[in-house]
């Protein structure tokens, strides 16, 4: 694609979400999108992960009890994307867990490999049914990698 990545590892106590400065909520006609950024591409998908579990729940209400192992392939790193990001919602639907820490050992643009964790929310914001297509494109800027991500709800 023309970005560069580096296998930066993301632990624990890096992945908890703080704040709001890695994404921001962007309008949108019909669903809902956020802006996501990183400094690479491991950074990247552990924020846009982040967005997610903030636009599902309160992520200060989640006790990450449950752990998954993730090990992910695609042809590319925006197919990666959705494929992380649509793992983690049907992880959602099936078990009712949102992922708030991620573990990401090994990010490329065709794998992915670490673990995330996370657990039943106190409060759920809206109910997240796929990660979409929708004009995403991972692009570099000053602040590194960023991308818009379009979910449907």
């Amino acid at each position: 694609m023309g970005y560069e990545y580096t296998n930066s590892r993301i632990t624990n106590d890096e992945s908890r979400i703080t704040n709001h400065e890695s994404f921001e909520e962007i309008p949108h006609t019909a669903d809902v999108a956020l802006r996501v950024w990183g400094k690479d591409l491991t950074e990247l998908f552990v924020n846009a992960a982040r967005g997610l579990a903030w636009l599902m729940a309160d992520p200060d209400t989640v006790r990450p009890e449950k752990e998954v192992a993730l090990d992910l392939t695609a042809p590319d790193a925006e197919t990666l994307l959705v494929t992380w990001l649509g793992e983690l919602i049907y992880l959602n639907e099936r078990d009712g867990v949102v992922f708030t820490e991620f573990d990401l050992k090994e990010v490329t643009p065709t794998h992915l490999r670490g673990t995330a964790r996370g657990g039943r929310p106190g409060e759920v914001r809206r109910f997240v049914k796929a990660a979409t297509f929708s004009g995403l494109v991972i692009r570099p800027t000053d602040r590194g990698l960023e991308t818009t991500i379009t979910f449907d709800v």
